[in-house]
């Protein structure tokens, strides 16, 4: 029996009930009869109506939904409820940008449900007081996919959605090579505030970043969506991530929070804030220090490339400023990271802490610097990976190590011809050089520096796991050989002054050698690399 026959049995017992009565008609008998019939219409008027909704309504939704995202729609199960208010529930829904079903869809929903006024599914605009979805999926396509249909002609049909609710979505930003990995977020719960009329939605999310992973909550506009190319879709907000754990890059710790903004389109996002990790270390140092940086970038939505402009990071004493890239190369699993760092206000003493282990830096001194910076995207540690090329200069070096500190000075005194005044001697000055760090090796390259009365300079290299040295060179004195000692040792060794001396200065074969702890200082006739 269907349910309209099943409704006019219904009926019909009422009336025929009433009307087996014996006793005269009265004014609450009439009453009765009235109520029974409106009852009787209202019944009707219900299964009569849920009937016809599904069909009628669902033809709607699809149509409204391929006006407004420009698409073919499927829809797997689509279903009315009249009473006691009216809500739509369903599931299995699909929406392919341009008709393109040979990509993945544009918008997919596991779940959805909605609840509205009666009323407000026959006027114009649809108002629905709220939709709630479960299983959201956005695959933005990339930027410049050009429209294949002419939608001008497609008949307007004007929502407004009170709020909208989505757990557990994600947005997906599709890169252009298809054989490339998109750029997604999950969206654990997102809330849009007055959605459609061509209007920007207000909005709250918290979603998860996925490198370094933590958690994001942000608050602004989205839209109005864009259907021809919805990677322009515009959106302005403000965010914080917290618990961003860095230990997901090999070889640096620490847990990163951020605050800032972004805004722009999806694809093409400007993002402006600061970020605070007072736990960072790398792997080689293992001393954490207290890390602020300020930045602004844009991320390429299409592909995840980053453009940094600039980064202003600080710690310690040190202030470091960055600018470059963050990009996926052809063939790359990962992002390769090229930045020009200058370091115009540092501290070595800073950068030392940060790169060795000991507790103690071997020299301190102001700091300049210029690097290119590329990390690699490999597997390992970052210190494998990372190359750093480029120049430095220190002003006023000391040694911390009163041993090495006390042979500097005695070198000093002996250069100047002074081997026994103490009070002679000097400290470095004009400590400078050129640099490669690559595999985990800092090579030098034109390293010099100065002591009153002599100069040195050296090529070598400083094994940043291992803390051994290896650096030969020259050095220049003033003095001939034979001042550089008292007594015998003086007069032994003046018949081998000119063999040393050359353009007014004696110039000698040395080399350092040891550990960073331990340093070995000496003539160096036969050059051997011990690195």
């Amino acid at each position: 029996m269907t349910s309209e026959k099943r409704s006019f049995a219904g009926a019909a017992v009422v009336l025929e009930t009433l009307s087996a009565r014996r006793s005269a008609p009265s004014t609450g008998k009439l009453v009765l009869i009235a109520v029974a019939a409106t009852f009787v219409v209202l019944l009707l008027a219900i299964t009569f109506a849920t009937r016809h909704a599904d069909p009628y309504l669902r033809a709607r939704a699809v149509e409204m939904l391929r006006e407004k995202f420009h698409g073919d729609v499927e829809l797997r199960e689509f279903k009315v409820f009249l009473w006691p208010q009216v809500r739509i529930e369903g599931s299995g829904l699909r929406l392919w940008h341009q008709g393109q079903t040979d990509l993945p869809p544009l918008i997919s929903v596991g779940e959805f449900s909605a609840d509205a006024g009666l009323r407000g599914l026959v006027g114009r605009p649809w108002t629905i007081h709220q939709v709630r979805l479960k299983g959201l999926v956005i695959q933005i396509p990339p930027a410049g996919q050009r429209a294949k249909q002419d939608w001008s002609r497609v008949r307007d049909m004007p929502v407004f959605i009170d709020e909208l609710i989505s757990d557990d979505g994600e947005l997906r930003l599709l890169p252009k090579s298809a054989d490339k990995e998109p750029h997604v977020f999950e969206l654990h719960h997102l809330v849009l505030h007055s959605v459609g009329l061509g209007k920007p939605a207000n909005f709250s999310a918290q979603l998860s970043n996925a490198v370094p992973p933590g958690e994001i909550n942000a608050q602004g506009s989205f839209g109005p969506w864009n259907p021809d190319y919805p990677g322009q879709t515009p959106l302005a907000a403000d965010y914080a991530m917290t618990k961003a754990d860095l230990g997901v890059f090999r070889g640096i710790r620490g847990i990163l929070s951020s605050q800032g903004k972004f805004g722009g389109a999806l694809n093409k996002i400007e993002v402006e804030g600061t970020t605070e990790t007072p736990d960072f270390s790398l792997r080689t140092g293992e001393h954490p220090v207290s890390l602020q940086t300020t930045f602004s970038a844009t991320v390429d939505g299409t592909n995840g490339n980053t453009l940094l402009h600039p980064v202003h990071a600080h710690f310690l004493n040190s202030f470091v400023t960055a600018s470059g890239e963050v990009v996926k190369k052809p063939g790359s699993k990962g992002r390769n990271i090229t930045l020009d760092v200058v370091v115009d206000k540092g501290r070595l003493e800073d950068m030392l802490r940060l790169a060795v282990k000991s507790e103690k830096a071997i020299m301190t001194g102001a700091l300049k610097l210029r690097t290119k910076f590329n990390l690699r995207p490999a597997e390992g540690d970052i210190i494998d990976r990372l190359t750093l090329k480029g120049n430095f200069g220190v002003g006023g070096a000391e040694f911390t190590n009163p041993d090495v500190s006390a042979k500097i000075q005695t070198l000093s005194r002996k250069a100047q011809g002074k081997p026994g005044n103490e009070d002679a001697g000097s400290s470095v000055s004009e400590l400078k050089g050129n640099f490669l760090l690559n595999d985990g090796v800092v090579t030098f390259r034109g390293l010099t520096f100065s002591v009153v009365g002599a100069d040195v300079g050296l090529d070598g290299g400083y094994n940043l796991d291992k803390e051994s040295l290896d650096f030969h060179g020259k050095l220049k004195m003033s003095a001939k050989l034979s001042q550089t000692m008292t007594g015998f040792k003086s007069f032994f060794l003046k018949p081998f002054d000119p063999f040393f001396r050359k353009d007014g200065a004696t110039v000698l074969p040395i080399k350092i050698t040891g550990t960073r702890d331990h340093p070995s200082f000496g003539l160096d006739f036969h050059h051997k690399n011990t690195l």
